[in-house]
């Protein structure tokens, strides 16, 4: 029976972490689109913002059912990463990013940290 409180405990947990983090990922997306174009790389941009989008459904989708959609959490640590740490390396070289884009970038490393724990927490059930 305890075992059963804390496998609820660690569905509940990654159930949170991905519908939260769809929550954030919408707010913090959708203004982009209405944001100023670059003047070079428009369609780089709002491909950026399109896919990032995408991301927030699977995300929400995962969040339904974590232990059905488990196999696509690593997916959802990696979309975390390819963002978070070169933004964060570009910003600790130097480079002129804006202080917003690293610290969403520490956001999103943050996010896939939690995505990680919960793909861990949600290690399939042994049945037999």
């Amino acid at each position: 029976m305890k075992g059963d409180v804390a496998y609820q405990g660690d569905h509940m947990f990654a159930r949170r972490m991905f519908r939260w983090a769809a929550i954030y990922g919408v707010i913090v997306l959708t203004p982009m689109y209405f944001a100023p174009l670059p003047p070079q790389g428009a369609e780089v941009f709002l491909g950026f913002v399109g896919l990032a989008l995408v991301f927030q459904a699977m995300f929400w989708i995962i969040g339904g059912d974590p232990l059905r959609y488990r196999a696509l959490m690593p997916v959802a640590v990696a979309e975390k990463l390819v963002f978070g740490l070169p933004a964060l390396a570009l910003f600790a070289q130097g480079y002129p990013l804006a202080p917003p884009v690293a610290l969403f970038a520490a956001i999103d490393l943050l996010l896939g940290l939690g995505f990680f724990l919960a793909w861990r927490r949600t290690a399939a059930r042994d049945f037999s």
